[in-house]
């Protein structure tokens, strides 16, 4: 039926000439005569051979089953055959592609071969003979009419009991043990059950199925209802239950109209037709509320019974009967209710075939499975010792009341009872295999011999004996195969080719409140669908394994889903009530304290005063129910769904639930984090680090809280997304807050700092504002100073600042590139200043032909602003204590490792343990980010002695050009900032570091080229000094102090050597000098 599944050379252009002949022809076709109508074949003989032999072998399996030759001893078995055989025939009546596909096959084959299939011509005329299956089988069963209707008509000593309404349920308290407390611990197989023994046969027989067999039972035997009252009564039963049939799997049979068609066709028949549309109508109207009251009632009786065994599984033992009755009845309605939904007749009340509370029943039949296979040991241990301490004794003496016995019936009940006689309580407790298989086919030899024309011993006579053997075949069941009657008895795989039904079953439930605590059974059913196939279609197990995946995995997802999104509401309130509570909102309530204690007038009627934090939680009334209450109320229910099973089997697959609602949870804080960030790409707008730093605080602390619903690891979910906000991508390959902050860094806070609109403040660890006629967009040292950078280190931790690092290296880099090419232009000019640097009039002529002194000392100052922010950053990391937290042992020895190593030993192993103390937060002697940078920079055209020629005379460069930053207004030292206006202060970080990494990379000393470059600088500012009147002496005093700085900050040079080529004179002169202009305020 679905034109999915149906072979692609049935659609096939090339093929649709030679499909028309063959069904036209079928099944006489010439094969030689018109070959011009199957080229087509005969160019692929070989691909159509192979993809329809397997068709062909199943069209043929059904031709071996129609040869019944079975003695028709066993009522159940019996039916069963006769009721598969009619499902079968009536289904092939329905593959409308059979014809082409069997002609097909025998075209292939006889062009392959030269001669036809032997069974083609059988297949053939099956096919023809069926072409109305319903006027044939009631021809071929026309000689079985008496047997047929005596098979049936034993059905009403079941199927009336099965087919009562809930009502008669209720009073007879169906499957209730609390109902007669005094009878707990009696054997539920007795007489006083609504089950005798002597059903027992008939457990495992469904409602479906006994609609079934009378349904199409009475179609082919239908003489049997104009003369047999019994039969009229049960095929009337069977009629008024339901509008459709199971014939397999889906597809069904619609009964009514079936039979209404049938008997039109025989004459007499018109009372009969008048009685199929009386039932019809009958089921119409009734049977859809009797079943959904069915369902009612099963649902607080399986709840009951579970509860009551779970609390005393002791009880599995005695009444082991009630669990498969509850199991049995619960599976008839939900596969009455699946085959309706998919084909709901148009009534007036359509609800009655919607069940929006299917999860409950299906949870409690979950339920009580499990609990038959957790305590199977109990169930076996009770009826080891009621086979051999009742059953045996019972049989016994049954066999000595029959008078004549002949020897082999004799042998083989005299075999039960020593069988059973044997059983010990050893073997369960020393978990020995039990297999009475042999003994329950012996049984049924026993039957046979006893059941025919002149038995010696007719067993119709000794009702006795049939009734103590099927209660033990039931108790051996009991022992080697509860397992197997849970199957026969509970198992819903129906749904697995009813995937419409079964999706819209669960989001009906889904969507009440009280049934999403039992959501879980919906992907649990799933495990059953794996019992659907069939060994001799192996070819569609792949199918049925990926339809029953998706389903389960569709499900999962739905249920992570709804959990997931109501504990990041819960969360999201948190942080919202946690949120009232941040200093940066006392300020109205400090505000209404001064107006009080300055009994100032009150605020007017019309303005509404802000509540305090708090004041949700105070109420009047507890029914009044909150919004947060509701969100602990849903998530409640969502939890308990989860305790059904941790973990369970699909197709060869672990399915684990709780690992679903981590991915959905992982997913959604990952996206909730990014969110919180707040960052905006236009407007450069983000979340300050440490906002962002309480709201995650806030949303961890009540996701921890998940754990005491639930058993998950909450602390590994954290991890996790935390570990992924470290890096630049998460696993999804989205956007992290390592690469919004490190963006936002880079191109709002370090480009406005590389223009002087920010300047870097060492005296408060932050970079703050100038002062400017225009708003700044934001405050600098809201998120630079040390709180904030603290924040920033503990939320993309050391994973996070390595990046943010390499993307700083990446502009150093770029702006060391430009420094070489100045570099090169006035290489000439550089080489002889250098060697000059002590004669002041060369140096003055040299200096007019030097280009780009400036550019040099901007560039440089922009270095040295990236690698101060970047030196605050790091550290932060240490400050933070993050890594002492995590790691304390660790931290000692890395400290220790970076002062014990020193620059003059093996450089790859100083640069090794230098990257360990650099990820840990600690300062080194040498930036080893800084030297993999510029180590990369180097390139196969240029030498490492070029490279360190162009390294030297940078450094000159520098020195010589120091001079002209006195002209810059913006160059005047601020004693409040601890550095210069225009960040020139910066240019002593960059110009330690980038000689440190530069003469590392070159392998050179760079102590040597530092005092160099000291002596070259100190040459040219006291040049300086000496003119007096000029302007460029105008900020003399905070150029030399600059001098100091670089001293200061280096580990390679000291104030000795500083003072031998600088009178220290002159710095305390230019410490007084700054200092006296600032004005000091006190307040």
């Amino acid at each position: 039926a679905n034109p999915k599944l149906r072979p692609s050379f049935l659609t096939d252009k090339a093929m649709e000439s030679a499909i028309k002949y063959i069904n036209k022809k079928f099944p006489n076709i010439d094969f030689r005569g018109n070959i011009q109508h199957l080229t087509s074949i005969q160019r692929q003989k070989s691909e159509v051979l192979a993809a329809t032999a397997s068709y062909y072998d199943s069209f043929l399996d059904v031709i071996e089953f129609r040869v019944i030759a079975i003695n028709f001893d066993f009522t159940k078995n019996y039916l069963d055959l006769i009721i598969t055989y009619t499902s079968v025939i009536v289904t092939l009546s329905r593959i409308d592609d059979k014809k082409a596909l069997v002609g097909m096959f025998n075209c292939a084959h006889e062009m392959s071969n030269g001669s036809s299939d032997p069974s083609y011509p059988r297949l053939g005329q099956m096919f023809v003979e069926y072409e109305h299956p319903w006027k044939k089988l009631t021809e071929e069963f026309g000689p079985h009419t008496r047997s047929v209707t005596a098979a049936l008509v034993s059905l009403n000593m079941v199927y009336p009991r099965r087919n009562l309404p809930a009502e008669q349920w209720r009073s007879a308290q169906l499957l209730s043990l609390l109902s007669a407390p005094a009878a707990m611990l009696e054997p539920a197989c007795c007489n006083t059950v609504s089950l005798p023994s002597r059903h027992l046969l008939y457990l495992s027989l469904a409602e479906g199925e006994r609609e079934r067999k009378g349904g199409i039972g009475f179609l082919l035997c239908h003489t049997s209802l104009n003369t047999n009252q019994a039969s009229q009564e049960l095929w009337k039963m069977a009629l008024r239950s339901g509008l459709y049939l199971t014939l397999t799997r889906d597809e069904v049979l619609n009964i009514h109209k079936v039979s209404e068609d049938l008997f039109d066709c025989f004459k007499g028949y018109s009372k009969r037709i008048a009685d199929i549309k009386e039932c019809r109508e009958h089921a119409l109207v009734n049977s859809g509320a009797m079943h959904r009251e069915r369902r009612h009632f099963l649902r607080g009786a399986l709840k009951e019974l579970f509860k009551v065994l779970e609390d005393e599984p002791g009880l599995l033992g005695p009444k082991a009967l009630f669990v498969f009755m509850a199991l049995s009845f619960s599976r008839d309605e939900v596969l009455w209710l699946v085959r309706h939904s998919e084909n709901m007749p148009k009534i007036k009340t359509p609800d009655d075939y919607i069940d929006n509370q299917m999860a409950e029943l299906l949870f409690y039949m979950e339920k009580l499975r499990g609990l038959m296979k957790k305590y199977n040991h109990v169930v076996q241990r009770y009826h080891v010792q009621y086979l051999a301490q009742f059953d045996a004794l019972v049989l016994n003496d049954t066999i000595q009341n029959i008078y004549v016995c002949p020897e082999e019936e004799s042998v083989l009940m005299s075999s039960f009872v020593s069988n059973l006689s044997a059983l010990s309580v050893k073997q369960v407790e020393n978990k020995e295999e039990f297999d009475f298989r042999a003994l329950r086919l012996d049984w049924l030899r026993l039957q046979a011999y006893t059941s025919v024309n002149k038995a010696p011993l007719p067993i119709k006579d000794y009702t006795d004996l049939a009734k103590v053997m099927n209660m033990i075949q039931f108790h051996t069941r009991m022992v080697d195969s509860v397992e197997e009657l849970l199957q026969e008895t509970s198992e819903v795989s129906i749904l697995c080719f009813y995937p419409r039904v079964f999706e819209k079953m669960f989001c009906q439930s889904s969507e009440e409140m009280t049934m999403k605590r039992y959501l879980m059974a919906f992907p649990l059913v799933c495990t059953h669908f794996s019992q659907c196939g069939h060994p001799i279609c192996p070819e569609e197990v792949k199918a049925m394994e990926k339809r029953s995946l998706r389903l389960c995995v569709t499900f999962l997802e739905q249920i992570a889903k709804l959990t997931s999104t109501v504990v990041l509401e819960i969360c999201a309130e948190q942080c919202n009530l946690n949120d009232q509570l941040q200093p940066k909102h006392c300020a109205e309530t400090i505000s209404a304290a001064r107006h009080r204690k300055q009994k100032k007038p009150v605020p007017k009627k019309g303005e509404v005063q802000k509540e305090k934090p708090g004041a949700e939680s105070l109420r009047k009334d507890r029914s009044v129910v909150t919004n947060v209450d509701k969100m602990h109320l849903m998530l409640t229910e969502l939890c308990t769904c989860f305790s059904l099973c941790s973990d369970f089997i699909v197709f060869d697959h672990i399915i684990v639930p709780t690992e679903f609602l981590l991915s959905h949870l992982e997913i959604r804080l990952s996206e909730i984090i990014v969110r919180m960030a707040n960052y905006n790409q236009t407007t450069q707008e983000i979340a300050r680090p440490s906002d962002l730093l309480t709201k995650l605080r806030a949303y961890t602390a009540s996701l921890h809280s998940l754990s005491g619903y639930i058993n998950v690891d909450v602390t590994r979910l954290v991890k996790s997304v935390l570990l992924q906000q470290t890096q630049p991508l998460d696993s999804r390959g989205g956007p992290t807050m390592t690469t919004l902050y490190t963006n936002w860094y880079l191109e709002s806070l370090l480009r406005q700092a590389s223009n002087s609109l920010i300047v870097h403040c060492p005296t408060m660890h932050c970079f703050v504002n100038q002062t400017t006629d225009n708003d700044p967009s934001f405050r600098a040292e809201e998120f630079s100073d040390i709180s904030e950078l603290q924040a920033l280190a503990e939320l993309i931790g050391p994973y996070g600042l390595k990046f943010l690092s390499e993307n700083l290296m990446w502009h150093i880099t770029s702006q060391i590139s430009e420094l070489k090419k100045l570099v090169i232009e006035n290489m000439d000019v550089l080489v002889q200043m250098k060697n000059n640097f002590d004669k002041p009039e060369e140096m003055a002529n040299l200096k007019k032909r030097l280009t780009g002194g400036e550019n040099v000392l901007k560039r440089m100052t922009i270095i040295g602003v990236i690698l101060s922010f970047r030196s605050m950053a790091q550290d932060c990391l240490k400050d933070v204590m993050i890594l002492l937290k995590h790691c304390p042992y660790l931290m000692g020895p890395i400290e220790c490792l970076r002062d014990f190593i020193s620059p003059e030993d093996d450089i790859k192993v100083t640069l090794s343990i230098f990257e360990l103390a650099s990820a840990a937060g600690y300062t080194c002697d040498i930036d080893p980010t800084l030297v993999t940078a510029i180590a990369n920079m180097q390139t196969d055209n240029t030498s490492v002695d070029e490279e360190y020629k162009l390294s030297c005379l940078l450094l000159a460069y520098i020195a010589v050009s120091l001079p002209t930053l006195a002209l810059d207004p913006n160059s005047l030292y601020s004693r409040e900032h601890g550095g210069h206006n225009n960040n020139i202060h910066c240019l002593a970080t960059a110009i330690n570091q980038l000689a440190a990494a530069m003469f590392t990379v070159q392998n050179k000393n760079i102590a040597q080229q530092l005092k160099e470059f000291l002596l070259m600088a100190s040459s040219t500012l006291l040049q300086l000094g000496q003119n007096v009147e000029r302007m460029e002496s105008k900020n003399r005093e905070s150029i030399y102090l600059l001098l100091h700085m670089i001293v200061e900050e280096s580990p390679f040079l000291s104030q000795d050597m500083l003072e031998s080529c600088f009178p220290y004179v002159l710095l305390r002169n230019a410490y007084r000098e700054v200092y006296r202009s600032f004005i000091v305020t006190l307040g």
